[in-house]
């Protein structure tokens, strides 16, 4: 089995990257990136090195907005599974440099995509977000809510899934969307909120909370993640075109978890409530209940018990350098 990763370098790609060579031995990933500044590329780099200790894991820096090279890396290997996480993340920063998030989420989603139909690869598996959702008046979110995109970020996310949607009309690959909310973990992004608070923490800074902390967050634990990813790689599946909630279905306020993890680190980190971020929802919360059924999932983690393990993760590699 061949298996294509975009994204590899990424918070979520390379957790699936490392989930598929250690539960699938006899699976070859190939792993791409473009290994962009958006946030630190030392961070991205290692989690690279760590993914080509095995040698069943290939990797390629590539721009996947480039057609004709998207186009000839098709044509030379047969992919049998695409698992597209390659992405321009981050809502705030679709304000400061929108170009990035067409070239990336939606010129290099169609390259990736059309290829995979192209030359037969039997699943496609890609990222969306929770951002479609926008702001609802009805909570929890579920698959079938119209959806309210705010921003050119979350636009992109509602055009993959319509394209995608189209396409799988006109294909016989199986095509699955996942609209991730708020993934944490190990190895997380130091731009979202726990690695953000962390990092503030460890370096004395002080930590703007947006909105004076009035947001609920529906966090995901990462592991979550992998284990639906690796239940889909096994599935066989029927419908050409499902889209499917990631989400805990359990929202937290922030100031709850700023108090939890300033108990842990016993750190009087100073926390400094500003107004609003116009690009930020009040709350995220999703219903996994459809997932749940489709994969035979008993329950997600809770970030309160998870919280603990992920910050001596971060005090033991010292991600706060990053």
């Amino acid at each position: 089995m061949k298996i294509l990763i975009t994204g590899c370098a990424g918070f979520i790609g390379y957790h699936v990257a490392e989930k598929i060579l250690n539960k699938f031995k006899s699976y070859q990933v190939f792993g791409v990136d473009n290994i962009n500044s958006y946030y630190s590329k030392a961070l991205k780099k290692k989690r690279v090195f760590d993914l080509k200790k095995n040698n069943k894991f290939k990797f390629l820096k590539m721009d996947i907005s480039n057609k004709n090279y998207v186009d000839n890396f098709f044509k030379k290997h047969k992919f049998e599974i695409v698992i597209h996480m390659a992405a321009q993340a981050g809502v705030r920063y679709s304000f400061v440099n929108p170009e990035s998030y067409i070239e990336s989420n939606i010129k290099g989603f169609f390259n990736i995509i059309e290829n995979s139909a192209k030359y037969k690869v039997k699943k496609f598996i890609f990222a969306s977000s929770s951002s479609v959702y926008g702001e609802q008046k009805t909570y929890p979110f579920k698959e079938n809510f119209e959806l309210k995109p705010t921003n050119i970020y979350s636009f992109s996310k509602k055009l993959n899934e319509d394209f995608a949607k189209d396409l799988s009309t006109v294909t016989s690959m199986k095509i699955i969307g996942l609209r991730f909310f708020t993934i944490y973990g190990k190895f997380g992004r130091p731009d979202m909120f726990v690695f953000k608070f962390l990092r503030s923490s460890f370096k004395n800074l002080k930590f703007e909370l947006n909105n004076n902390g009035n947001h609920n967050r529906d966090f995901t634990h990462i592991d979550d993640v992998t284990d639906i990813m690796n239940k889909l790689i096994k599935k066989k599946i029927k419908e050409r075109y499902q889209i499917f909630n990631v989400c805990s279905n359990n929202p937290s306020s922030l100031p709850l978890l700023i108090s939890k993890i300033k108990k842990i680190l016993n750190i009087d980190t100073n926390v400094v409530k500003i107004r609003r971020n116009m690009a930020d929802v009040l709350m995220t919360h999703g219903d996994n209940g459809k997932i749940k059924k489709y994969l035979k999932i008993k329950k997600f983690r809770n970030i309160f018990n998870e919280i603990k393990d992920v910050i001596e993760w971060y005090k033991k590699n010292k991600i706060y350098k990053y």
